[in-house]
């Protein structure tokens, strides 16, 4: 009988294995576990090591210090000016790729100075540090020609001449950043100047938030947070007037009050008084000035300010928003909720920043915002060329109020937007992986 039901068991098996090897083909979830199968991803997924995240920074900054001359010229023989004893109008300042007086180029600053702070490498706040004192050197020059030259036609017009927040917040909060906080005989007039704009000549609605009359009357940019939030923050520091402080916060709030919309966390890209029912466009680089401007000012408000609980919820809410609209291939799209809109460089490099930036400061939670992040800055590698530019941003925008102006705005890379974002972007996610362990588990990039 035990032999009969032995027969009968071997008999069953060989008929199984019969049964299965008709389906159980190689690669199968038979013969090997399918979840540990490799995905074909867009872009690398993995955590990225400070050395390969430098190699893409050197990269850009090699392309970068080879074509932003600090340099005073003849613009009609192309020699170098030496004589500064005298007013001539043919003094320029060197042609190079970008504007060294430009608020795009005011983000770069910031950036190289994060960079030398979180690597170490001291190259990177040189070449802030080389150009700040460049335009504070030449400035008093270029006052003294002034009334020789056409106005725009000054190399130096934004720094002696203020005429929108766009021309003064970006580069004065930088400007502040080189000092580490002392005094500086050489910018302070620059600084003052910037300030006394922002402060007492930018046009503001009757309740004091900061305005423009274009593209309409009365209207409100997103974008203007950046030009303004950071330099009353920074000298809000500088000067320990605390005046500065309260201007900064209440342009966050005031700004939150009318254009975020709390049940996407995005904020709409501009606001016009008398416009009812308001159109809302959440364009991609707007919402990242607006959340890299709330990360300044948290970064130097004193946690005792009756506003840094209101700014930090604020800024909490927005990464919490921006989080959900993450692209599968690591980017965010020109228009944050709509999918069919392209994928942009510039607002993912500074989500890559503030992600990693909040994460480091405590902000935002690691294992939340931690592999966004990292996935951002793996999607933003892919768009830093061999020159070292940075392709994939969108040129400078205006303000539309139908989707065919936000769809169709053209990308290049010498569009400037791009490059401060994707600097900052490499130092917060060098220091937040340096300090964090993240790893793959189950194939997916978690925090440990």
């Amino acid at each position: 009988m035990k032999k009969i039901s032995f027969l009968v068991s071997v008999s069953l098996l060989l008929f199984a294995s019969v049964v299965m090897g008709q389906y159980a083909k190689p690669g199968s979830d038979v013969t090997s576990p399918l979840h540990l199968l490799k995905p074909d991803y867009p872009v690398p997924y993995e955590t990225p090591s400070q050395a390969g995240i430098l190699k893409v920074v050197d990269r850009i900054f090699n392309y970068l210090d080879a074509t932003t001359p600090n340099a005073i010229i003849n613009k009609k023989t192309g020699a170098a000016f030496t004589n500064f004893s005298k007013p001539d109008t043919n003094a320029t300042v060197k042609t190079g790729d970008f504007r060294l007086t430009s608020y795009e180029w005011g983000v770069t600053y910031s950036a190289m100075l994060r960079l030398g702070e979180v690597s170490g490498i001291s190259k990177y706040t040189n070449y802030t540090t080389a150009r700040v004192g460049f335009l504070a050197k030449n400035a008093d020059y270029f006052q003294s020609v002034k009334d020789a030259f056409p106005t725009y036609n000054n190399p130096f017009r934004q720094v002696l001449s203020p005429h929108a927040l766009d021309d003064a917040g970006a580069v004065c909060a930088a400007m502040i950043k080189s000092t580490n906080g002392k005094q500086s005989v050489e910018l302070q007039p620059l600084i003052n100047r910037y300030m006394d704009y922002i402060s007492n000549k930018e046009f503001r609605l009757t309740d004091r938030t900061l305005a423009r009359n274009r593209p309409l009357p009365n209207t409100i940019w997103l974008d203007d947070l950046y030009m303004s939030v950071p330099a009353l923050a920074q000298m809000g520091k500088y000067s320990g007037d605390v005046k500065y402080f309260d201007d900064a916060v209440f342009q966050v709030l005031k700004f939150s009050e009318r254009m975020f919309n709390a049940q996407k966390g995005l904020y709409m890209h501009g606001w016009v008084q008398d416009m009812d029912p308001h159109p809302q466009f959440h364009w991609g680089r707007a919402n990242g000035w607006a959340i890299l401007a709330m990360s300044d000012l948290l970064d130097v408000l004193p946690t005792s300010h009756p506003g840094y609980q209101k700014v930090l919820d604020q800024f909490k809410a927005h990464a919490k928003g921006l989080a959900s609209y993450q692209s599968g291939s690591g980017f965010w799209h020109q228009l944050l909720d709509r999918t069919d809109s392209y994928l942009e460089t510039s607002a993912t490099a500074i989500y890559a920043y503030c992600f990693s930036h909040g994460v480091n400061k405590g902000w935002l939670d690691a294992k939340a915002y931690g592999p966004a992040a990292i996935l951002a800055w793996n999607a933003v590698t892919t768009k830093i060329n061999a020159k070292g530019q940075v392709e994939g941003t969108c040129v400078g925008t205006g303000m539309g109020f139908e989707p065919a102006f936000y769809y169709h705005r053209p990308i290049n890379p010498y569009a400037a937007h791009g490059y401060g974002p994707v600097l900052l972007a490499a130092a917060d996610v060098m220091l937040m992986v340096k300090n964090h362990t993240f790893k793959l588990n189950d194939s997916a990039i978690q925090f440990q």
